[in-house]
């Protein structure tokens, strides 16, 4: 069995109800029957009838619930849970009412409201206005500050460098430069993620161009000491998490430099969650294994969020909404 097959398995078991909110979209239609069919997870597509039929009528949405913010006798509620959340920010209770009607809003205040245990969106609206809503009613989880994503990657078989067959890459996609701090709560999530997705034992390495003070970039752009700091803080957030660093990338996963370069070190040559000092490192790095080395990329997974609340790519397949799905059931508590 695929780790894919794996994960839509595991989620299954979990039985659990995913928002999917863009019922105007022919691909997310049919991933919300096929998921249904699966018994991957519970769905609530937000549409109506009329304009799934149009749209994709060869589907059949038997056992999918469908809900249209228009008409919903939610949409009142979720927009008193709006104005509570927002009005510190100047939001009037006229404006919450108009944008709960909105289908991502209204998807995330089901997920803040319990109603559903996760969200998936994307497939035809930007990250921001994917990612807006989650931030803005559903929040960070407690003690993390910042939502980022990582990569499951899925190697096309073992290799020495990789005996697990799967790693996690993180942040290739959300935030560009981060600080210290933000590298730390990327760490934290990532190693989360890793052991609730991947069904991995984290082994953190916090990647640089440097390894344990081997190179300098004070005069430049401080990146070594950044990821330093970054490491002290991960650790004293997750002291019982295996993290180390900083780390050249062959340091991290070949144990004859690890050793050599870092000795002592429990993850230095056995890492196998990487954590990259900034979004140019991280998406090329995923690039690279996907395109050179042959490696599955599943995600963006976004990471860090309150609840479960993921985006997809605009030019996402069907299985690619239905893996998605699967994931964001994985990361519902």
């Amino acid at each position: 069995m695929s780790l894919l097959d794996e994960i839509k398995a595991k989620a299954s078991a979990r039985n659990k109800t995913i928002v999917l909110c863009e019922g105007e979209d022919k691909r997310v239609i049919e991933a919300a029957a096929q998921i249904t069919k699966e018994k991957i997870a519970k769905i609530v597509l937000i549409g109506n009838q009329s304009e799934c039929k149009k749209i994709a009528p060869e589907v059949d949405l038997a056992g999918v619930t469908l809900i249209d913010p228009l008409t919903s006798d939610k949409t009142a509620g979720y927009a008193k849970l709006l104005y509570e959340a927002r009005k510190v920010k100047g939001m009037t209770e006229e404006q919450a009412e108009e944008q709960a009607k909105d289908r991502t809003m209204f998807g995330a205040l089901m997920l803040k409201a319990g109603d559903v245990d996760g969200y998936v969106s994307g497939a035809c609206h930007s990250t921001a206005n994917t990612l807006r809503p989650g931030l803005q009613v559903v929040k960070t989880a407690p003690g993390i500050n910042t939502v980022s994503s990582c990569f499951i990657m899925i190697a096309p078989q073992k290799h020495e460098y990789n005996p697990d067959g799967v790693a996690v890459f993180a942040d290739c996609a959300i935030n560009i430069e981060p600080t210290a701090e933000q590298l730390a709560d990327i760490a934290v999530t990532s190693a989360k993620t890793a052991k609730a997705i991947a069904g991995i034992e984290p082994r953190v390495a916090m990647l640089s161009f440097s390894t344990k003070g081997s190179g300098n970039d004070d005069k430049f752009t401080q990146t070594v000491p950044k990821v330093q700091k970054a490491v002290e803080l991960a650790k004293a957030a997750a002291p019982e998490l295996a993290l180390d660093g900083e780390f050249q990338f062959d340091a991290a996963v070949a144990p004859a430099v690890g050793q050599l370069k870092a000795p002592g070190s429990k993850v230095a040559g056995h890492a196998n969650v990487f954590v990259f000092p900034n979004i140019n490192a991280g998406n090329i790095g995923y690039k690279i294994a996907q395109r050179f080395g042959g490696y599955m990329a599943i995600g963006p997974v976004c990471q860090g969020f309150a609840k479960p609340l993921n985006d997809l790519s605009r030019g996402c397949s069907v299985e690619d909404i239905v893996a998605t799905v699967a994931v964001t059931a994985l990361q519902a508590e």
